[in-house]
């Protein structure tokens, strides 16, 4: 009996230890991640000033305050003026991942109108779609007229699949639409008839810096967050992110929130 129960402390010593290990691990790691998501947010703040000094510069030489410019000039300015502005957006992806990382970035949801969601995306993106074989579509929203969650957020989810969806599409179309999906919910999805994704791709394909490895990815930038964004996004207002896809027939990413965003998932975002 001596015996066991002497083995028995030193058991009880052993998980105790173990415990502490643990404690101080996970310490540590929130400690880390702490420090991360500062970087992240002290590196994004330091990167918007000389973008915005440069995007100010590109715009007066656009406008021909110092004199005229060739076509030469023009068309390098104007790839300075793109690439600037990609920048800040990849600049903006990582302050917002490091905001909802810290528990710093609020949700405000209020009532707002569908089509009018619909009809700001249709606007932003009509400048930019130079491609006379590619369409992009709007459906009219069925069975819901009316949102409560938070426009802006919502709307940056959008705006991620459809920029995706566009940029890996040379033709035919890219749809979005919006439909009641069980009790309480409803689906965005942006489809389009692109190049498509393997499989093996789709489970990774929302992780931080995920991007697909294809020959159209060696021509176009990007930072990779703007689906990791999404999915985090996604999660604030109570809902969830999906994808699926058919190489060479294209992808359909989808996000699905609440009608009626609950009051309990704004306070635990706050």
């Amino acid at each position: 009996m001596q015996a066991l129960r002497e083995e028995l402390e030193e058991t009880n010593r052993g998980v105790v230890a173990l415990y502490a290990e643990l404690d101080e691990q996970a310490e540590q790691l929130k400690h880390a991640t702490q420090l991360k998501s500062r970087f992240l947010s002290y590196m994004s703040h330091e990167f918007r000033t000389p973008i915005g000094a440069t995007l100010s510069l590109v715009r007066l030489l656009l406008d021909r305050v110092d004199g005229p410019l060739t076509e030469e000039q023009e068309r390098q300015v104007r790839f300075i003026q793109t690439t600037c502005e990609e920048f800040s957006s990849m600049v903006d992806d990582l302050l917002d991942l490091a905001k909802i990382e810290s528990g710093r970035l609020d949700v405000s949801p209020e009532w707002f109108e569908m089509m009018d969601l619909f009809s700001a995306l249709r606007g932003m993106f009509k400048p930019i779609l130079d491609n006379e074989a590619l369409n992009l579509v709007f459906e009219e929203p069925v069975g819901l007229t009316r949102l409560y969650t938070d426009d802006r957020k919502l709307s940056q989810i959008l705006r991620n699949f459809i920029s995706n969806a566009l940029k890996f599409t040379a033709q035919g179309e890219v749809r979005v639409s919006a439909r009641l999906e069980g009790e309480g919910m409803i689906r965005f999805a942006v489809a389009d008839t692109g190049i498509g994704i393997p499989a093996e791709n789709l489970p990774a394909l929302f992780n931080d810096f995920s991007q697909v490895k294809a020959p159209i990815q060696k021509r176009l930038r990007g930072s990779g967050l703007g689906l990791a964004l999404s999915r985090q996004l996604a999660t604030l207002l109570g809902g969830t992110v999906e994808v699926t896809s058919v190489v060479g027939k294209g992808s359909v990413f989808s996000v699905t929130v609440p009608v009626q965003m609950h009051p309990v998932e704004k306070a635990t975002s706050d």
